[in-house]
């Protein structure tokens, strides 16, 4: 047994053929290759597989580019929904403005020490009420003496003046309130005509 394994080591190894021109080596191909044989039906069928892909392809895109205007949308309409969160409390607290400007109005004739007393209670009131929401994005659409505007100005009759040109407010009946740049009312307004001649 140990001998064999000795004869083994001692075998010579197969000498290497002798150094002369490179001939290429050329790889016998394991299976024979012959030349591709379709037929016009399996070229058609190619062809419209190609072109489905394209479709398909073209289609995703698509999709893809609205998926990212979709997000994109929402998104913005969150962070307007956030913006205007309070917009439908505002619009009820905007008569309770009016009710407050009225009363103020109708305390100012008084001279009474009573009534003095109440024009000032009633005033701290209205003004407090005007900050807090005035800090909630509040803001009043002061029209008078400016050119009528129908984004923010509600026309309700025209007035002929001289003293005025055409199409300035002459008059505000009701105040108008925006939220931020939203228009929440628009202000009430008599609008100046040029008088007949």
């Amino acid at each position: 047994m140990k001998k064999n394994k000795i004869d083994m080591a001692k075998q010579p190894e197969p000498a290497e053929p002798a150094a002369g021109p490179a001939e290429p080596a050329v790889a016998e191909p394991l299976v024979p290759v012959e030349p591709a044989t379709i037929t016009a039906e399996q070229l058609e069928e190619l062809k419209g597989r190609a072109a489905k892909a394209d479709e398909n392809w073209e289609r995703l895109l698509r999709t893809t580019a609205d998926f990212e205007n979709f997000k994109k949308r929402a998104a913005r309409e969150k962070q307007e929904a956030i913006k205007f969160a309070n917009e439908s409390l505002l619009q009820k607290l905007v008569p309770v403005l009016d009710t407050f400007d009225r009363a103020v109005s109708a305390t100012q004739n008084g001279q009474t020490d009573a009534v003095k007393s109440l024009q000032t209670g009633v005033s701290m009131v209205f003004q407090q009420l005007k900050q807090a929401l005035a800090e909630a994005g509040l803001e009043e659409v002061d029209a008078t003496g400016k050119i009528f505007d129908p984004n923010l100005h509600e026309a309700v009759s025209q007035k002929e003046t001289a003293d005025a040109p055409e199409g300035q407010v002459v008059q505000q009946l009701r105040k108008g309130y925006k939220l931020r740049e939203r228009l929440l009312r628009p202000a009430t307004v008599i609008v100046a005509k040029a008088p007949a001649a």
